[in-house]
Protein backbone atom coordinates (compact mmCIF):
# COMPACT_ATOMS: atom_id res chain seq x y z
CA UNK A 1 0.00 0.00 0.00
CA UNK A 2 0.99 3.63 -0.45
CA UNK A 3 0.91 5.33 2.93
CA UNK A 4 1.04 8.98 3.92
CA UNK A 5 2.84 9.45 7.23
CA UNK A 6 2.30 12.87 8.82
CA UNK A 7 4.34 13.79 11.87
CA UNK A 8 7.03 11.57 10.36
CA UNK A 9 9.77 13.28 12.35
CA UNK A 10 7.89 13.01 15.65
CA UNK A 11 8.26 10.50 18.45
CA UNK A 12 5.62 8.06 17.13
CA UNK A 13 6.30 8.68 13.44
CA UNK A 14 9.98 7.80 13.77
CA UNK A 15 9.03 4.48 15.41
CA UNK A 16 6.34 3.68 12.86
CA UNK A 17 8.32 4.46 9.70
CA UNK A 18 10.76 1.50 9.83
CA UNK A 19 7.89 -0.90 10.59
CA UNK A 20 5.97 0.25 7.53
CA UNK A 21 9.04 -0.12 5.33
CA UNK A 22 9.75 -3.55 6.77
CA UNK A 23 6.31 -4.70 5.64
CA UNK A 24 7.00 -3.49 2.11
CA UNK A 25 4.76 -0.41 2.01
CA UNK A 26 5.51 2.68 -0.02
CA UNK A 27 5.75 5.59 2.40
CA UNK A 28 5.28 9.29 1.72
CA UNK A 29 6.56 11.34 4.68
CA UNK A 30 4.94 14.74 5.18
CA UNK A 31 7.20 17.10 7.15
CA UNK A 32 7.53 20.85 7.49
CA UNK A 33 11.24 20.73 6.68
CA UNK A 34 12.72 17.84 4.70
CA UNK A 35 16.19 18.54 6.11
CA UNK A 36 14.88 17.74 9.58
CA UNK A 37 13.82 14.19 8.75
CA UNK A 38 16.27 12.30 10.97
CA UNK A 39 16.74 9.11 8.99
CA UNK A 40 19.73 7.40 7.44
CA UNK A 41 20.57 7.85 3.77
CA UNK A 42 19.52 4.24 3.08
CA UNK A 43 16.05 4.89 4.54
CA UNK A 44 15.70 8.21 2.72
CA UNK A 45 16.25 6.44 -0.61
CA UNK A 46 13.23 4.21 0.12
CA UNK A 47 10.73 6.96 0.94
CA UNK A 48 9.18 9.99 -0.71
CA UNK A 49 9.33 13.25 1.23
CA UNK A 50 6.95 16.19 0.80
CA UNK A 51 7.17 19.47 2.68
CA UNK A 52 3.80 20.50 4.10
CA UNK A 53 2.94 22.91 6.89
CA UNK A 54 -0.60 21.93 7.86
CA UNK A 55 -1.08 25.29 9.60
CA UNK A 56 -0.87 27.04 6.23
CA UNK A 57 -3.29 27.05 3.31
CA UNK A 58 -3.06 23.78 1.34
CA UNK A 59 -0.87 23.67 -1.76
CA UNK A 60 -2.71 21.97 -4.65
CA UNK A 61 -1.38 18.73 -6.16
CA UNK A 62 1.53 18.34 -3.74
CA UNK A 63 0.49 14.85 -2.62
CA UNK A 64 0.44 11.76 -4.85
CA UNK A 65 -3.10 10.91 -5.91
CA UNK A 66 -2.69 7.19 -5.22
CA UNK A 67 -2.42 7.41 -1.41
CA UNK A 68 -4.22 4.41 0.14
CA UNK A 69 -3.91 5.10 3.88
CA UNK A 70 -2.86 8.17 5.89
CA UNK A 71 -1.60 8.35 9.46
CA UNK A 72 -2.46 11.56 11.30
CA UNK A 73 0.16 12.00 14.04
CA UNK A 74 0.22 15.78 14.40
CA UNK A 75 -0.23 17.65 17.67
CA UNK A 76 0.56 21.12 18.99
CA UNK A 77 0.27 20.74 22.77
CA UNK A 78 3.91 21.59 23.41
CA UNK A 79 3.89 24.77 21.36
CA UNK A 80 1.41 26.89 23.29
CA UNK A 81 -0.53 27.18 26.52
CA UNK A 82 -3.39 29.18 25.01
CA UNK A 83 -4.16 28.54 21.35
CA UNK A 84 -2.82 25.04 20.68
CA UNK A 85 -6.42 23.81 20.28
CA UNK A 86 -7.03 26.35 17.51
CA UNK A 87 -3.85 25.23 15.79
CA UNK A 88 -4.88 21.59 16.04
CA UNK A 89 -8.30 22.38 14.58
CA UNK A 90 -6.77 24.27 11.64
CA UNK A 91 -4.22 21.52 11.03
CA UNK A 92 -6.92 18.81 10.95
CA UNK A 93 -9.12 20.76 8.56
CA UNK A 94 -6.21 21.40 6.19
CA UNK A 95 -5.31 17.71 6.39
CA UNK A 96 -8.84 16.82 5.22
CA UNK A 97 -8.48 19.25 2.33
CA UNK A 98 -5.20 17.69 1.25
CA UNK A 99 -6.66 14.18 1.39
CA UNK A 100 -9.73 15.18 -0.60
CA UNK A 101 -7.48 15.32 -3.68
CA UNK A 102 -6.33 11.71 -3.22
CA UNK A 103 -7.92 8.27 -3.36
CA UNK A 104 -7.17 7.63 0.34
CA UNK A 105 -9.59 5.10 1.87
CA UNK A 106 -8.48 5.14 5.53
CA UNK A 107 -7.14 7.66 8.04
CA UNK A 108 -5.54 6.34 11.23
CA UNK A 109 -5.44 8.83 14.09
CA UNK A 110 -3.73 8.52 17.47
CA UNK A 111 -5.67 10.58 20.00
CA UNK A 112 -6.27 10.58 23.73
CA UNK A 113 -8.69 8.68 25.98
CA UNK A 114 -11.74 10.88 26.56
CA UNK A 115 -14.14 8.93 28.75
CA UNK A 116 -14.71 11.54 31.48
CA UNK A 117 -17.49 14.12 31.28
CA UNK A 118 -15.02 16.84 32.22
CA UNK A 119 -11.95 16.88 30.01
CA UNK A 120 -8.74 18.90 30.05
CA UNK A 121 -8.16 21.39 27.25
CA UNK A 122 -5.68 18.95 25.71
CA UNK A 123 -8.12 16.03 25.68
CA UNK A 124 -10.95 18.26 24.41
CA UNK A 125 -8.70 19.28 21.54
CA UNK A 126 -7.81 15.67 20.76
CA UNK A 127 -11.54 14.82 20.66
CA UNK A 128 -12.25 17.84 18.44
CA UNK A 129 -9.58 16.69 15.98
CA UNK A 130 -11.18 13.24 15.94
CA UNK A 131 -14.57 14.79 15.06
CA UNK A 132 -13.02 16.88 12.28
CA UNK A 133 -11.31 13.85 10.74
CA UNK A 134 -14.65 12.04 10.62
CA UNK A 135 -15.92 14.91 8.44
CA UNK A 136 -13.42 13.95 5.72
CA UNK A 137 -14.19 11.61 2.86
CA UNK A 138 -11.95 8.72 4.02
CA UNK A 139 -12.86 6.05 6.57
CA UNK A 140 -11.38 6.91 9.98
CA UNK A 141 -9.85 4.65 12.62
CA UNK A 142 -9.18 6.35 15.95
CA UNK A 143 -6.88 4.93 18.60
CA UNK A 144 -7.26 6.65 21.96
CA UNK A 145 -4.28 6.21 24.29
CA UNK A 146 -3.26 7.48 27.71
CA UNK A 147 0.37 7.83 28.78
CA UNK A 148 2.84 6.19 26.39
CA UNK A 149 5.85 4.54 28.03
CA UNK A 150 9.01 4.04 26.01
CA UNK A 151 12.58 5.27 25.68
CA UNK A 152 12.43 8.91 24.64
CA UNK A 153 8.71 9.43 25.32
CA UNK A 154 7.77 12.59 27.23
CA UNK A 155 6.02 10.63 29.99
CA UNK A 156 8.92 8.23 30.50
CA UNK A 157 11.55 10.98 30.50
CA UNK A 158 9.60 13.10 33.01
CA UNK A 159 9.13 10.17 35.40
CA UNK A 160 12.79 9.29 34.92
CA UNK A 161 13.93 12.83 35.77
CA UNK A 162 11.71 12.99 38.86
CA UNK A 163 12.69 9.62 40.30
CA UNK A 164 16.40 9.78 39.50
CA UNK A 165 16.89 13.30 40.86
CA UNK A 166 14.48 13.57 43.79
CA UNK A 167 14.67 10.79 46.42
CA UNK A 168 12.15 12.78 48.48
CA UNK A 169 9.23 14.45 46.70
CA UNK A 170 6.55 16.78 47.97
CA UNK A 171 3.96 16.33 45.27
CA UNK A 172 0.61 17.93 44.27
CA UNK A 173 -2.70 16.14 44.60
CA UNK A 174 -2.74 15.02 40.95
CA UNK A 175 -0.26 12.23 41.80
CA UNK A 176 -3.32 10.30 43.01
CA UNK A 177 -5.04 10.54 39.60
CA UNK A 178 -5.32 7.17 37.89
CA UNK A 179 -4.33 6.41 34.33
CA UNK A 180 -3.67 3.39 32.12
CA UNK A 181 -0.15 3.61 30.68
CA UNK A 182 0.63 1.75 27.48
CA UNK A 183 4.00 0.55 26.16
CA UNK A 184 5.22 2.14 22.94
CA UNK A 185 5.58 -1.36 21.46
CA UNK A 186 1.86 -1.96 21.92
CA UNK A 187 1.04 1.44 20.40
CA UNK A 188 3.00 0.56 17.27
CA UNK A 189 1.33 -2.88 17.14
CA UNK A 190 -2.09 -1.22 17.20
CA UNK A 191 -1.13 1.38 14.59
CA UNK A 192 0.16 -1.35 12.29
CA UNK A 193 -2.65 -3.78 13.08
CA UNK A 194 -5.54 -1.55 11.98
CA UNK A 195 -3.92 -0.80 8.63
CA UNK A 196 -6.42 -1.62 5.88
CA UNK A 197 -8.76 -3.61 8.20
CA UNK A 198 -12.33 -2.83 7.19
CA UNK A 199 -13.75 -3.93 10.56
CA UNK A 200 -11.79 -1.01 12.04
CA UNK A 201 -13.20 1.59 9.64
CA UNK A 202 -15.15 4.47 11.20
CA UNK A 203 -14.49 3.24 14.72
CA UNK A 204 -12.88 4.74 17.82
CA UNK A 205 -10.97 2.36 20.09
CA UNK A 206 -9.45 2.82 23.52
CA UNK A 207 -6.00 1.29 23.85
CA UNK A 208 -4.13 0.82 27.11
CA UNK A 209 -1.87 -1.46 29.08
CA UNK A 210 -3.04 -4.03 31.63
CA UNK A 211 -2.32 -1.83 34.67
CA UNK A 212 -4.44 0.99 36.09
CA UNK A 213 -2.10 3.08 38.22
CA UNK A 214 -1.93 6.47 39.87
CA UNK A 215 0.99 8.71 38.93
CA UNK A 216 2.37 8.04 42.39
CA UNK A 217 2.25 4.29 41.77
CA UNK A 218 3.95 4.80 38.40
CA UNK A 219 6.84 6.62 40.06
CA UNK A 220 7.07 3.96 42.76
CA UNK A 221 7.11 1.25 40.06
CA UNK A 222 9.92 3.06 38.27
CA UNK A 223 11.87 3.30 41.54
CA UNK A 224 11.51 -0.46 42.10
CA UNK A 225 12.89 -1.25 38.66
CA UNK A 226 15.82 1.11 39.19
CA UNK A 227 16.32 0.03 42.84
CA UNK A 228 15.93 3.61 44.08
CA UNK A 229 14.78 4.73 47.52
CA UNK A 230 11.84 7.05 46.91
CA UNK A 231 9.66 8.92 49.40
CA UNK A 232 6.57 10.71 48.07
CA UNK A 233 4.59 13.12 50.22
CA UNK A 234 1.52 14.50 48.50
CA UNK A 235 -0.02 17.77 49.66
CA UNK A 236 -3.28 19.44 48.62
CA UNK A 237 -2.12 23.06 48.34
CA UNK A 238 0.11 23.02 45.24
CA UNK A 239 -1.80 24.89 42.53
CA UNK A 240 -1.64 23.83 38.85
CA UNK A 241 0.69 26.76 38.13
CA UNK A 242 3.04 25.84 41.00
CA UNK A 243 2.90 22.21 39.86
CA UNK A 244 3.90 23.29 36.36
CA UNK A 245 6.89 25.23 37.70
CA UNK A 246 7.82 22.18 39.77
CA UNK A 247 7.83 19.94 36.67
CA UNK A 248 9.65 22.56 34.62
CA UNK A 249 12.53 23.04 37.06
CA UNK A 250 13.02 19.37 37.97
CA UNK A 251 12.54 17.73 34.56
CA UNK A 252 13.60 18.45 30.98
CA UNK A 253 10.12 19.50 29.90
CA UNK A 254 9.36 23.02 28.67
CA UNK A 255 7.09 25.21 30.78
CA UNK A 256 4.36 25.22 28.10
CA UNK A 257 4.32 21.44 27.97
CA UNK A 258 4.43 21.22 31.79
CA UNK A 259 1.39 23.48 32.11
CA UNK A 260 -0.62 21.47 29.59
CA UNK A 261 0.46 18.16 31.17
CA UNK A 262 -0.58 19.26 34.66
CA UNK A 263 -3.95 20.33 33.27
CA UNK A 264 -4.41 16.83 31.79
CA UNK A 265 -3.11 15.01 34.87
CA UNK A 266 -6.20 16.06 36.81
CA UNK A 267 -8.34 13.84 34.58
CA UNK A 268 -8.48 10.03 34.81
CA UNK A 269 -7.63 8.37 31.50
CA UNK A 270 -8.80 4.76 31.68
CA UNK A 271 -10.04 2.56 28.83
CA UNK A 272 -13.72 1.59 28.65
CA UNK A 273 -13.50 -0.92 25.84
CA UNK A 274 -10.83 -3.44 24.86
CA UNK A 275 -12.37 -4.55 21.57
CA UNK A 276 -9.31 -3.82 19.51
CA UNK A 277 -7.10 -5.91 21.77
CA UNK A 278 -9.27 -8.92 20.95
CA UNK A 279 -9.62 -8.07 17.24
CA UNK A 280 -5.85 -7.81 16.75
CA UNK A 281 -4.90 -10.41 19.37
CA UNK A 282 -2.39 -8.10 21.06
CA UNK A 283 -0.84 -8.96 24.42
CA UNK A 284 -0.66 -5.79 26.52
CA UNK A 285 2.71 -5.20 28.18
CA UNK A 286 2.64 -4.44 31.94
CA UNK A 287 3.92 -1.05 33.06
CA UNK A 288 7.05 -2.27 34.83
CA UNK A 289 7.94 -4.48 31.86
CA UNK A 290 7.60 -1.41 29.62
CA UNK A 291 10.08 0.42 31.87
CA UNK A 292 12.52 -2.51 31.57
CA UNK A 293 12.18 -2.53 27.77
CA UNK A 294 12.85 1.21 27.65
CA UNK A 295 16.09 0.80 29.60
CA UNK A 296 17.10 -2.10 27.40
CA UNK A 297 16.93 0.27 24.40
CA UNK A 298 18.84 2.96 26.31
CA UNK A 299 21.62 0.55 27.30
CA UNK A 300 21.94 -0.63 23.69
CA UNK A 301 22.00 2.98 22.38
CA UNK A 302 18.96 2.16 20.26
CA UNK A 303 16.68 5.05 21.18
CA UNK A 304 15.00 5.72 17.84
CA UNK A 305 13.30 9.01 18.69
CA UNK A 306 12.83 11.44 21.53
CA UNK A 307 10.19 14.09 22.20
CA UNK A 308 13.05 16.46 23.14
CA UNK A 309 14.07 16.70 19.46
CA UNK A 310 10.74 18.34 18.65
CA UNK A 311 11.21 21.95 17.59
CA UNK A 312 8.58 23.03 20.12
CA UNK A 313 10.80 21.80 22.97
CA UNK A 314 13.10 24.73 22.28
CA UNK A 315 13.24 28.47 22.08
CA UNK A 316 12.59 29.44 18.49
CA UNK A 317 9.90 28.68 15.94
CA UNK A 318 11.57 29.66 12.65
CA UNK A 319 12.69 27.14 10.09
CA UNK A 320 16.20 25.76 10.60
CA UNK A 321 17.38 26.93 7.20
CA UNK A 322 17.03 30.54 8.35
CA UNK A 323 19.94 29.96 10.75
CA UNK A 324 22.30 28.03 8.45
CA UNK A 325 24.04 31.14 7.15
CA UNK A 326 26.05 32.46 10.08
CA UNK A 327 26.04 36.28 10.05
CA UNK A 328 29.26 38.23 9.61
CA UNK A 329 28.49 41.88 10.27
CA UNK A 330 27.67 43.24 13.72
CA UNK A 331 28.87 40.04 15.39
CA UNK A 332 31.36 39.13 18.11
CA UNK A 333 33.45 36.00 17.64
CA UNK A 334 35.74 33.55 19.37
CA UNK A 335 37.60 31.74 16.57
CA UNK A 336 40.23 29.11 17.33
CA UNK A 337 42.13 26.62 15.17
CA UNK A 338 44.39 23.68 15.92
CA UNK A 339 46.03 20.99 13.73
CA UNK A 340 44.79 17.43 14.26
CA UNK A 341 46.89 14.32 13.69
CA UNK A 342 43.86 12.03 13.61
CA UNK A 343 41.00 13.84 11.84
CA UNK A 344 38.67 10.83 12.01
CA UNK A 345 39.03 10.66 15.80
CA UNK A 346 38.53 14.42 16.09
CA UNK A 347 35.39 14.12 13.93
CA UNK A 348 34.03 11.38 16.20
CA UNK A 349 34.70 13.61 19.19
CA UNK A 350 32.74 16.42 17.54
CA UNK A 351 29.85 14.09 16.73
CA UNK A 352 29.77 12.83 20.36
CA UNK A 353 29.74 16.23 22.05
CA UNK A 354 27.18 17.06 24.74
CA UNK A 355 24.82 14.78 26.63
CA UNK A 356 26.55 12.28 28.88
CA UNK A 357 29.88 12.89 27.12
CA UNK A 358 29.79 16.53 28.09
CA UNK A 359 31.63 19.45 26.48
CA UNK A 360 35.15 18.14 27.06
CA UNK A 361 36.31 20.99 29.26
CA UNK A 362 34.79 22.85 32.22
CA UNK A 363 31.67 20.70 32.33
CA UNK A 364 30.79 22.15 35.73
CA UNK A 365 30.68 25.60 34.14
CA UNK A 366 28.38 24.31 31.41
CA UNK A 367 26.12 22.84 34.12
CA UNK A 368 25.99 26.13 36.03
CA UNK A 369 25.08 27.90 32.79
CA UNK A 370 22.35 25.32 32.27
CA UNK A 371 20.92 25.86 35.78
CA UNK A 372 20.94 29.63 35.29
CA UNK A 373 19.21 29.23 31.94
CA UNK A 374 16.48 27.11 33.52
CA UNK A 375 15.94 29.72 36.26
CA UNK A 376 15.18 32.41 33.69
CA UNK A 377 12.85 30.23 31.61
CA UNK A 378 15.31 28.61 29.20
CA UNK A 379 15.68 24.98 28.17
CA UNK A 380 18.71 24.22 30.37
CA UNK A 381 21.00 21.24 29.82
CA UNK A 382 18.54 18.48 30.72
CA UNK A 383 17.48 17.72 27.15
CA UNK A 384 20.80 15.94 26.56
CA UNK A 385 20.94 14.17 23.21
CA UNK A 386 19.08 11.23 21.66
CA UNK A 387 22.07 9.27 20.28
CA UNK A 388 25.55 9.08 21.85
CA UNK A 389 27.40 9.51 18.53
CA UNK A 390 24.80 10.21 15.82
CA UNK A 391 23.57 13.69 14.99
CA UNK A 392 20.84 14.77 12.60
CA UNK A 393 19.77 18.25 11.59
CA UNK A 394 17.08 19.48 13.94
CA UNK A 395 18.22 17.39 16.92
CA UNK A 396 18.27 18.94 20.38
CA UNK A 397 21.76 18.93 21.90
CA UNK A 398 21.62 20.14 25.50
CA UNK A 399 20.73 23.84 25.10
CA UNK A 400 21.74 23.89 21.42
CA UNK A 401 19.88 22.92 18.25
CA UNK A 402 21.68 21.15 15.40
CA UNK A 403 21.38 23.37 12.32
CA UNK A 404 23.78 21.52 10.03
CA UNK A 405 25.43 18.11 10.47
CA UNK A 406 27.49 17.12 7.44
CA UNK A 407 29.95 14.38 8.35
CA UNK A 408 31.29 14.07 4.80
CA UNK A 409 32.18 17.77 4.78
CA UNK A 410 33.30 17.47 8.43
CA UNK A 411 31.12 20.35 9.58
CA UNK A 412 28.75 20.73 12.53
CA UNK A 413 26.77 23.93 13.17
CA UNK A 414 24.77 24.54 16.34
CA UNK A 415 22.37 27.35 17.26
CA UNK A 416 21.89 28.34 20.91
CA UNK A 417 18.44 27.85 22.43
CA UNK A 418 19.57 29.10 25.83
CA UNK A 419 18.25 32.52 26.77
CA UNK A 420 20.80 35.11 25.69
CA UNK A 421 20.47 38.80 24.71
CA UNK A 422 21.06 38.03 21.07
CA UNK A 423 21.71 35.01 18.85
CA UNK A 424 24.58 32.54 19.16
CA UNK A 425 26.13 29.92 16.88
CA UNK A 426 28.85 27.34 17.58
CA UNK A 427 30.59 25.78 14.57
CA UNK A 428 33.15 23.00 14.15
CA UNK A 429 34.81 22.02 10.90
CA UNK A 430 37.97 20.23 9.78
CA UNK A 431 39.52 21.51 6.55
CA UNK A 432 41.50 19.66 3.85
CA UNK A 433 44.75 20.45 5.69
CA UNK A 434 43.46 18.68 8.81
CA UNK A 435 43.05 21.91 10.73
CA UNK A 436 40.18 21.92 13.22
CA UNK A 437 38.32 25.23 13.31
CA UNK A 438 36.02 26.10 16.20
CA UNK A 439 34.03 29.33 15.95
CA UNK A 440 31.59 30.83 18.43
CA UNK A 441 29.57 33.65 16.85
CA UNK A 442 27.33 36.00 18.82
CA UNK A 443 25.05 38.62 17.31
CA UNK A 444 24.23 40.87 20.28
CA UNK A 445 20.92 42.60 20.79
CA UNK A 446 21.51 46.11 22.03
CA UNK A 447 23.93 47.31 24.68
CA UNK A 448 23.07 44.50 27.10
CA UNK A 449 24.01 41.95 24.45
CA UNK A 450 27.49 43.38 24.10
CA UNK A 451 27.88 43.67 27.86
CA UNK A 452 26.86 40.00 28.20
CA UNK A 453 29.55 38.90 25.71
CA UNK A 454 32.34 40.83 27.42
CA UNK A 455 31.27 39.57 30.86
CA UNK A 456 31.51 36.02 29.52
CA UNK A 457 34.93 36.48 27.88
CA UNK A 458 36.97 35.09 30.82
CA UNK A 459 34.86 31.94 30.83
CA UNK A 460 35.04 31.67 27.04
CA UNK A 461 38.83 31.86 27.19
CA UNK A 462 39.06 28.72 29.33
CA UNK A 463 36.03 26.80 28.03
CA UNK A 464 36.55 27.21 24.29
CA UNK A 465 40.34 26.84 24.49
CA UNK A 466 40.10 23.66 26.57
CA UNK A 467 37.32 22.26 24.40
CA UNK A 468 39.16 22.49 21.09
CA UNK A 469 42.30 20.94 22.60
CA UNK A 470 40.33 17.99 23.98
CA UNK A 471 38.51 17.45 20.69
CA UNK A 472 41.80 17.44 18.78
CA UNK A 473 43.48 15.04 21.22
CA UNK A 474 43.84 11.39 20.09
Amino acid sequence: MKILLTGANGYIGMRLLPMLLEQGHEVVCAVRNAARLSVSSSVRKRIEVVEIDFLKSPIPNILPKDIDVAYYLIHSMSSSTSDFDEKEELSARNFNRYLSETQCTQVVYLGGIANQEQLSKHLQSRKQVEDILFEGKANVTVLRAAIIVGSGSASFEIIRDLCEKLPIMITPRWVKTRCQPIAIRNVIQYLMGVLGREECYNESFDIGGPDILSYKQMMQGYARIRKLRLFIIDVPFLSPKLSSYWLYFVTSTSYKLALNLVDSMRIEVITKDNRLQQILNIRPIPYEDAIKLAFEKIRQNQVVSSWKDSMVSGRFRKELKQYVKVPVYGCLKDAQSIPVTNPEKALENIWSIGGNRGWYYGNWLWKIRGYLDKLIGGVGLRRGRTHPNKIFEGDALDFWRVILADKEQKRLLLFAEMRVPGEAWLEFDIDENNILHQTATFRPKGLWGRLYWYLMLPFHYFIFGGMIRKIAAN
